[in-house]
């Protein structure tokens, strides 16, 4: 092998390591052309999902917008705030704001509503794989979670 071919042999065995050690630790990631993923990679849904990754374990706050602690409606405001989008403040006034989309329709990026009834009580953004970026709740912190219960709604980002 060529010293010029080296760097970038190396580099893509780098990105190929680092993307299996995330794997096999349970995160996610996305691949530019890979399924829904692809989406979020090229546009403000996919901005926003980094942003809400990179503030992993900022503690909670009630009412909380960032930039070091957030509640669930203050990191998704936060995050599409960074990537150029702007969004009402609580959860139920994000759900109004965006366009419904099913299940078999979403994609990483979407924001996931978690409802009672007709009532919105919690939101996040939606990693992949049935995964969700949030703030949980008062002595938590942003975390990545599988989504752990059927009443959740979907909602793209105008």
């Amino acid at each position: 092998m060529s010293a010029q071919n080296t760097v970038p042999f190396l580099m893509s065995r780098a990105g190929a390591v680092s993307a299996l050690t995330l794997a096999a630790l349970g995160g996610s990631f996305l691949v530019p052309g890979g399924t829904s993923e692809a989406h979020a990679a090229s546009s403000h849904a996919g901005k926003a999902l980094k942003v809400a990754a990179s503030k992993k374990g900022s503690p909670y706050k009630y009412g909380a917008a960032g930039p070091s602690r957030f509640d669930c409606s203050g990191l998704t405001l936060y995050a599409f705030k960074k990537a150029g989008k702007k969004l009402p403040r609580t959860a139920q006034q994000q759900f109004n704001k965006t366009n419904r989309v099913s299940k078999s329709s979403r994609k990483a990026g979407d924001l996931v509503f978690f409802h009672s009834g007709g009532s919105v009580y919690h939101v996040g953004i939606y990693a992949g794989k049935g995964k969700v970026w949030h703030s949980p709740k008062r002595g938590s912190w942003v975390k990545l979670d599988k989504i752990w219960t059927k009443s959740v709604k979907y909602g793209r980002v105008r």
